[in-house]
This record gives structure tokens, sequence and C-alpha cells, in this order.
């Protein structure tokens, strides 16, 4: 293999020196080049087929990959050494030295820029970007592969040219960076990191006009393509380059990891082994957007293909789904969303949209803090994120149409495919989509399914018993999919001696909606239930007690009452049954019938007392699990009523720190919540206040209000049964309350709050009372700014020094800082700085004693304010910049309103440039989190651009006053 080397940036082949070997056809270069992408690894017959025929290949096309790779064998054959290829059942891989690989010879020198002085990191990025012979997959088959992958090899390889611009400007090689980036800034105005070095790189030269021409025609083709303002880097060259100053010298910051990592969703469940061919994925090949992004199946040009695949429970439509997600998702680059809406589950409890909605928020991902608290705004956040953007959404388990509404994006070159039982008429009638149902498998797909999960020659030799297990079946994909599996776990034992027994008839098990089964599902689950140790039986059954989507293995444990070893051994043994599902990293979860079935053999085999054992067990590891993760996020907050000790039996929760709480909670979110609904339905009600109490820190702080509005309702039906405990009440009403102001339901949370706060003073439960004064204080501030009214200001003050009091005479240091900054400011919004300033003053040494770096940015920002309106811009300024130095990416509601701020005190100090940038960012951030000062923000800007010298009229100056 000497003097080898694979090429894929540029002419793809096989080269030695600078002559080719191969491949000849562009065909045989496709295959090669999809290997070397992934060395080593497999690259299934589906995913070669899609690269050299897109999606729609011809009948021949996987015959013509294995005539391709064979071929492509025989001009690998002399390099053995070096180049393996091999087959797999499940595709092709070529094990290779990457060091020979260009594109992979590419990043490893990226990377080693991270270690190297900029001399020599400046010499191995000219290095490498010097492999690149053009563009890369130049040659292949198609256009599929270059539309697919070539757009992110491109931008590893103008981050580098970035990266190496950076250098060249901070050693002085100013004409060498212009020369470098003049056409690539040309091709594409839009890469503000180039445009940045350019501009930098003129100016510095002493070409000053054509930097500044360089900016209005990148701030043209912002406004033309994007209609936004460049970024506000590119504005302050901009205005170093208006002024004539020297801008800031280039610093060689860290390169970027090669590649660097893409943040996009990867959220397809893993791919079921063995699935048949079904009538209904042509159908769906037929649905792919057109590579122009114009619609598909010859739709007109906006069109994004929506599909409801509709059918009885078990008939596959999942299974269906996630394969055909698979093999198509390479025509998604953006990534791939699924979320399971749960509309017919083991309960009543369906996903809502604004879960569903938080869910894909978080896997774009969209930082917490960018997340408006309301509903219709995330659905516009949400839909904002994937403009433009080509994506496949997989909403599966629908319950009906308003469930998927808000789900569905604006995004031309996506595709929406959704699962339901119903047939979402609504969603066809008023959105355009196209259903498609899903029925049972034949007779031949039932044997093909069993063919391809048994041994062949096992079925052979029992054809009449093979029919008989295809006609029990009745075609439910399920139901062969268990029965497999069943007989697949007895290998030695003759196929009709695992039949026997298949006579019995069913009894409640409700198998398909609607009255279209046709399949004795029970009986079927009734084999794997019967070939189970008598452990993994049990937990079977009390898993049917659990109504919650998934559960992880130390609540299994808690729920069985077993040691956490037992239980991963027990769930091992129902995962190969197929009657539980790892679904994630420790999350068990189940089909519904599967629950269904479960549940019946719990009520028909467990005593009443065990069942209700068992459940006070799970709630039990939540409860204290949940106590110990709030006890660490919110240390400041002293509970007076800790939740009894946990029972025998109960697995305990182990976490170290604040960053081991918020990970469990991220985790453990869904089924916390869904153990507060089903502890409250069954009467726990005790477990279902005291549960909510101890989430309610974290859904606030992570900002998922309507969560703990949800929760807190039901908490606190369950809290009213407890007559002898008034407590239980209060705490409920004021999560609830908490949750109603932030959504600006002012009138509901002052009732809940104000029914909380009398039951504290009575208990004599100060930090609660404090609590709920303080909630008061922000509503009534909140109140005076949005009805303009002095008196409700008056009171806002009164709240938070009677909080202040209160804090003060319990040693609650953290709530007296907190009370401390919430007088002061608004006291500030009375006119009042003087005082402001003696109490944010003191808030913010408090919180620095107590190492709050979130509390000393809310006291330096009203400290700020208070300078602000002392006539002194220039502190307010500094004050304002710090900080920001801790809510920028931390609290990004609480940065737009420091930043409207700091806009409006530059503007005071006549840093009009700086304002309006400032101003510029406060609306784009403020956008995109549905802000409620943006308009302030923009009667700010318009005001300025038209009538330069006029002082701001009172709209425009409201824009400052926001908290």
């Amino acid at each position: 293999m000497n003097g080898v080397e694979f090429r894929l940036l540029g002419v793809v082949g096989v080269w030695q020196g600078e002559r080719r070997l191969g491949p000849s056809t562009a065909q045989q270069r496709t295959v090669l080049a999809m290997l070397l992408l992934e060395p080593g690894r497999v690259v299934p017959v589906d995913r070669l087929v899609t690269a050299l025929w897109g999606t729609e290949p011809p009948t021949t096309a996987r015959n013509a990959v294995h005539g391709q790779v064979y071929r492509l064998r025989r001009l690998l054959a002399p390099f053995a050494d070096g180049a393996v290829l091999t087959t797999s059942r499940q595709g092709y891989s070529l094990a290779v030295d990457e060091s020979r690989v260009d594109l992979h010879r590419f990043r490893a020198l990226v990377r080693a820029t991270r270690d190297g002085d900029p001399d020599e990191a400046g010499d191995l990025l000219r290095t490498a970007l010097g492999l690149w012979r053009g563009p890369a997959l130049a040659d292949v088959a198609g256009g599929w592969l270059p539309e697919v992958t070539g757009p992110g090899l491109e931008d590893e390889r103008l981050a580098a040219v970035e990266r190496l611009a950076t250098l060249d400007l901070a050693a002085g090689r100013h004409q060498d960076v212009v020369a470098e980036l003049t056409p690539l800034v040309a091709a594409d105005p839009l890469r503000e990191g180039l445009v940045g070095h350019l501009l930098t790189a003129l100016h510095r030269a002493g070409r000053r006009a054509e930097a500044l021409a360089l900016f209005r025609r990148v701030r043209r083709a912002f406004a033309d393509e994007l209609g936004i303002e460049p970024g506000d880097d590119l504005q302050r060259l901009h205005q170093a380059a208006l002024r004539g100053e020297e801008p800031a010298p280039a610093s060689a910051p860290a390169p970027p990891t090669a590649p660097p990592p893409a943040e996009v969703p990867r959220q397809l469940p893993r791919d079921t082994d063995g699935c048949v061919e079904r009538p209904e994925q042509a159908a769906l090949q037929a649905l792919l957007p057109a590579r122009d992004g114009e619609g598909a199946g010859g739709e007109g040009a906006g069109a994004m293909p929506i599909c409801v695949l509709t059918g009885p429970a078990g008939v596959g439509k999942t299974t269906l789904a996630v394969h055909w997600a698979h093999r198509a998702r390479d025509a998604f680059p953006d990534g791939q969303l699924h979320v399971d809406l749960r509309g017919f589950g083991p309960s009543d409890a369906a996903m809502t949209p604004a879960e569903a909605i938080r869910l894909f928020l978080e896997a774009l991902p969209v930082p917490r803090d960018r997340v408006p608290a309301g509903f219709d705004g995330q659905v516009a956040l949400y839909r904002s994120v994937l403009a433009g953007r080509r994506v496949l959404v997989v909403l599966d388990n629908a319950r009906d149409s308003d469930q998927v509404r808000p789900l569905l994006p604006n995004a031309p070159g996506s595709l929406v495919l959704v699962t339901s039982r119903n047939e979402l008429t609504g969603l066809v009638a008023s959105e355009g989509a196209r259903r498609l149902p899903v029925g049972l498998f034949s007779d031949a797909q039932a044997r093909e399914l069993l063919a391809r999960r048994l041994d062949p020659a096992r079925l052979a030799a029992a054809p009449d018993t093979v029919d008989d297990i295809v006609r029990r079946c009745g075609g439910l994909p399920l139901a062969l999919a268990i029965a497999a599996a069943r007989t697949g776990a007895r290998p030695g034992f003759p196929l009709a001696a695992l039949t026997t027994g298949l006579g019995g008839s069913p009894r409640d098990l409700d198998v398909f909606d609607g009255g279209e089964a046709n399949a004795d599902v029970r009986t079927v689950l009734s084999w794997s239930y019967r070939a189970l140790s008598p452990g993994a039986a049990r937990l079977l059954r009390l898993l049917g007690l659990v109504e919650a989507e998934d559960i992880g293995s130390d609540a299994v444990a808690s729920l069985a009452g077993i040691a956490p070893g037992e239980a991963g051994r027990l769930l091992t043994e129902l995962t190969r049954a197929h009657l539980v599902t790892e679904r994630a990293p420790d999350r068990y979860g189940w089909h519904d019938l599967l629950w269904a079935y479960a549940h019946e053999l719990s009520l028909a085999h467990d005593p009443e007392p065990e069942r209700a054992e068992a459940l006070h067990r799970l709630f039990d590891h939540y409860l204290s699990g949940a106590f110990r993760g709030d006890q660490l996020i919110n240390w400041h907050y002293r509970v007076e009523v800790p939740p009894p000790p946990p029972r025998p039996g109960v697995v305990p929760v182990r976490l170290g720190d604040r960053a081991d709480a918020l990970d469990w909670f991220r985790g453990q979110r869904r089924a916390l919540v869904a153990a507060v609904r089903q502890a409250e339905q069954g009467g726990h009600d005790t477990h279902a206040w005291q549960l909510a109490r101890a989430i309610r820190s974290f859904l606030f702080q992570q900002g998922l209000t309507l969560e703990q509005a949800e929760v807190h309702r039901v908490a606190l039906a369950a809290a009213l049964r407890l007559p002898h405990h008034p407590a239980a009440a209060a705490h409920a009403r004021f999560g609830l309350g908490q949750a109603q102001l932030r959504l600006g339901a002012f009138d509901e949370a002052r009732a809940e709050l104000e029914a909380a706060g009398d039951v504290f003073r009575a208990l004599g439960s100060g930090a609660d009372q404090a609590g709920v004064l303080s909630l008061l204080g922000v509503m009534a501030d909140e109140r005076a700014t949005a009805e303009d009214d002095p008196a409700a200001l008056d009171a806002a003050v009164a709240f938070n020094e009677e909080a202040l009091a209160l804090y003060r005479a319990l040693g609650h240091r953290a709530g007296e800082a907190r009370s401390l900054n919430n007088v002061g400011w608004c006291r500030a919004r009375r006119g009042e700085y003087r005082a402001t300033l003696e109490h944010c003053e003191a808030a913010y040494a408090i919180h620095r004693e107590l190492g709050d770096p979130l509390g000393e940015s809310a006291a330096l920002d009203s400290i700020g304010f208070a300078y602000q309106g002392l006539g002194e811009p220039e502190r307010a300024i500094e004050y304002y910049e710090r900080s920001l130095r801790w809510r920028r990416g931390q609290e990004q509601v609480y940065e737009v309103n420091t930043l409207i701020k700091l806009g409006g005190a530059q503007l005071d100090a006549g840093r009009r440039a700086e304002g309006e940038a400032t101003l510029r960012s406060a609306l784009r951030l403020g956008e995109a989190l549905a802000h409620p000062g943006v308009a302030a923000v923009r009667a700010t800007l318009a005001a300025l651009d038209a009538a330069p010298d006029a002082a701001l009229d009172d709209g425009a100056e409201e824009s400052r006053t926001g908290r």
C-alpha cells in the first residue's frame, strides 16, 4: 500500500502520487466515498442505494450495489494490507488507515492546532487546507451525496480558513487575509466570521473605503435574504472603521474541533431488526421533499408533506414509521424529532402539546432561558427555529388533531409523520394531511416475519403449526413478534409443544380500538407470561400498576421491594421476552397492549394490599429522591415539614451535588409528574402534594411553567382531602399561584397566594409566609407597569418590606438579600434612587457572601437602574455590563431586560452607536423569546431612525424601565 492514498476532498478515488488508480465509474466512486466517510463502520445497503439513486431507486438497485461492491473489492485487492472491504448482514464496511484518507488527515491536522503555538498552528492549517483539491466529493454519481454531505464538509473547510485568518491577522499579514477571503466573502456574504476578518484586514491595510463598502454590501445581503441586521461584532467593526479607530487586535481563539459537533437532534428510536417490507413504504417514499425544497409528490411550492399512519393498536404503525424514518433520515440533514404523544396508553394522561413542544425545544437545542413561559410563545419559537430547515418530525401515538396541530412546523423541505389509532379527519381536512391506512399482515407477510426471526428449517419442519400461529395471530404484527420471541427462546422445543393451549378465549383485554379486533392477543401474550420465572412474572404484573410511559431500574426495585441487582436481572429477562423495551439507558417502557395485559394480571393475581404497598414504595422512592434533589438545587429554602422516612424495600436515590440533582430531575421529570397524577387518583394524597412541592423549584427554574401549574392543581385536589393538614393545601396553592403569576394570570395567582399566605401566617411558618409576600410584591410591581398604577407600586414596596422583615427575623440570609433587592428595585421605580443604592448594595454584599452569582447579577442590574435614574449614565453602564457577565446565556429573559436598560443608558451618555447596537441585540434576543418589551424597543429604534437628534418620546422611554 506504499504511496497510496484515498481522496474525498476533490476528485474521489484511490491515488498514487498524482495518478488516479480508480475507480473508473461514478457509481463506484460513490460507494467508495460512502465507505471512506465512516471507515470501519458498517454502511447499510439501503444507504448506499439512496446515495446512488436518491429517493427513486430502480427495482434492481440492491443487486446493482452488490455488483459495484464486487468491482470495488477487486480494485482494492492489491492493497489488502491496508484497505479491507468486508461484508456483513447489515451492509458493508471498509477498514482503512485514516491517515491515508485526505478528509480524516485534514481533520487530524485541524485538531492538532489546539496545542501548538500560533506559527506552528498556522503551518498545520495551511497543510490541512492544501489537502483540498476542489469541492468535496466532486465526481460521484448523482447529486444526493454532495447535497447532503458536501455542505457540512465545506463548513469544516471554511472554519479552518477562518481560524487561519485569525492567526494571520494577529501576525500582521493583512494583505494575505484580503487575498484569501475576498472571493470567499463574495460567494457567501452571510458568513459573519469571514466578513469580520476581511473587514478588519482591509481596515488595517489602510483600505478603509473598501472596508466600509464591504459592510454596505453585506448589510444589504442580510436585509435582502434574512430581513435582519448583521450581528453585533460586525456592527462594532463597522463603527470602528467609520470613526477611523484601530479595531481591537485579533487574538487567536481556541480552534474548533474537527469535525465541529452538529447540534441537530437524532431522536429516532432504535430500528427493529427483521422488519417486513410493506406496501405503505412506497407511498411514504413518494412524500419525500424534493431536493429544491419545493414540495413533494407533485405538490405546489412551499407545501410541507404531512402523513398520518392510521390503524388499530398493534398493527405496526410505530414500527413502520420508525423503520422508514431510519431509511429516509439522510434526506433530512437538519435532524429527526420523535415524540410518543401517549394518545392511547396506560392512563388517560395523554401528552399535552405543551409538553411535546418543550421536549422538542430541548432537543433542537434551545437554551431554557430563551423559552417563553407561555404556550403560544413556545409554539412560535419552535416554528421559528425550524424555519428553513429540513427536519423529519415523527409524532407517534396521537390521540386527536388538536394534539397534533401545534406541533406542525412551517418548514417546506421538512416532513411530518403522524401515527394514530384515530383517523384524524380534522387534520386531513384543515391541514391537507394525507391519510395512509396501515393494514394487518397478509398470511405471506406473517410467514415472512416468522422466517426473519426464527430458524427457517424449524418452520419448514412444522408447516401446520406455522399455519396455526399465523391464523391465531390474525395478521397482527405485535402478536406475531411476541409469538416469534416466545418460540425463539426455546430452540430445542417442537413448535407444536409451544402452541399448546392456544385455544383459550379472550376475556376483557381490548386489543383494538372501535371493535376492529380479529386477533387473540391475550392468548399470545400468555405464552410469554407463562414462560417467565416467578420473579419476572410478578414484576411484569406490578409494572401494570405504573401509569407512566417509562421507569428506571431503581424505581422498579422499589416498586417490587427487591434489590437493584435483582431488578436489573428481571428487567433483562422481560426485555429479552419482548415484554418491556429499554428505550434509553435505564429507561424501560412498554406497549399499551402489554400494559393492559399486565394490569389485568395484577388485578387478578395480586391482593389489593400488596398492590397498594407496591405503589406506596414507588411513591416513597420518588418523594425521597425529589426531596433530596430539592435540597441540593434550592439549598436556601428550609422545608419545615420533611416527608416521612421511606418504607423498607425502597431503594434510595443517591445524589452528591447540585449537578447530580439536576441530572436526576431531568431524567425523571415525566415519571415524577405522572407519579403526582397517579398518587392523587389512587388516594395517596400525602405523596401527591409532597411530591409536587419537592419538584416545584426544579420546574420553576427550568421554565416548565405549564407543567408546574398542572402538577399543583392535581396536588391541591389531593391536599384538600387532608383537612387536618392545612399546610398541604397552602403549599399546593403557593406552587399554583407562582406558576399562574409567571403565566400572567394575575387574578388567579393573587387568590391562590393570598389563601396560602393566610394559612402560613396562622401556622407560624415565617419563611413560607415571606415567600408569599415576595411573590405578591412581584405581582404588584408587574401590575404597576401593565396598568400604569402608582398605587400598585406602593403595594409592591409594602409587600417586599414585610417579607424583608420576616426573613431578617428568621435569620434567612438568602431571603433577606432577595427582599433587599426587591425593595430597592421598587423604590427606584418610585424615583427614590438613593434608597435603592442602599438596599441593593446591601443585597449584593450578602449574595457575594453566600456565593450566589445570579443573585449578584440581579443586584448589579438594580444598582445600574438607580444610577441611570440619578443622571449618571456612565456609572449605570458599568453596573449593567457587570450584571450581563453573569446573565448572558443563564437567564435570557433577564438578559433582555438588562440589555434594554443598558441601551437606554448608552443613549443618555451620548454613545448613540453603541446604544443602537445594544438595543438591536435586545430586539433580536427578545423576539426569539417573545419578550413583552420588544414593542417598546422597536419604538425607540423607530424614533431614532425618524428623528436622529430628537428626544425620545414616552413610548420609547418605556423600553428602559422593564425589570
